[in-house]
């Protein structure tokens, strides 16, 4: 269900909350939000798909969105995880293009809608929505290449002793829950759910880490971890 901002009041956490919003003044994020349309998305409903025009900034008001591609086979790869604040589509603000990959939403889902038309006019207007947009950028382009190198060069085990190291490291916290499922972890992890679950038991067994109900992990030994 798609509805304009003045209708249906649409959180403007979608402009406050986003990096390359943020730091505008008050009037000219309010300026931005009457730009803004919103769309509700159930549970496992697509958002976009690949091949389909990329014509819009999508940024997450409420939910959890997934970014995947598809490999020849069918095999689902996952790409991203996106949470309330987090936005995909920002290559449509610079070129006409279709999309890469497929959004789903994760979780019953609140999304953000501005079009290129608008956000074209912004980027004129306020500069520094560019500078903030390429620095995003660049942090993608760094996550993109430190899970590239681990594919290449780590054993599954490593890949997910550093991704769970990587979790304390933002959060600060030894106790967290999984920010996905365990069939998306596999995917982003390039490997399968069941490997993924002996990996898992296999790092408990050493005693680096404990699994709880509901997704809850506890690194028990993370400078262990950090060497596997």
């Amino acid at each position: 269900m798609v509805c304009k901002h003045h209708s249906c009041q649409v959180n403007d956490y979608c402009i406050s909350a986003v990096p390359i919003f943020n730091h505008l003044e008050d009037e000219q994020m309010a300026e931005i939000m009457d730009t803004v349309s919103s769309a509700s998305f159930k549970k496992g409903e697509i958002i976009y798909r690949a091949d389909e025009e990329a014509d819009s900034l999508y940024i997450v008001n409420r939910g959890k969105v997934k970014i995947y591609r598809l490999s020849e086979s069918g095999k689902e790869l996952l790409v991203r995880i996106l949470d309330p604040g987090d936005f995909t589509g920002e290559l449509a603000l610079f070129k006409k293009e279709t999309h890469e990959a497929y959004a789903e939403a994760m979780i019953d889902t609140e999304i953000c809608i501005i079009r290129r038309s608008d956000i074209e006019k912004f980027l004129l207007k306020y500069p520094s929505i560019s500078l903030q947009i390429l620095s995003e950028f660049a942090n993608r382009l760094e996550q993109t290449e430190k899970q590239t190198t681990r594919f290449a060069t780590e054993t599954v085990e490593t890949r997910l002793a550093l991704f769970l190291a990587d979790l304390v490291e933002n959060g600060n916290n030894l106790e967290f829950v999984l920010p996905m499922a365990k069939k998306d972890l596999a995917s982003y992890l390039g490997t399968t759910p069941e490997t993924l679950s002996r990996k898992l038991l296999y790092l408990e067994e050493l005693g680096l880490i404990k699994q709880k109900p509901k997704k809850v992990i506890e690194i028990i030994d993370l400078d262990g971890l950090l060497l596997v």
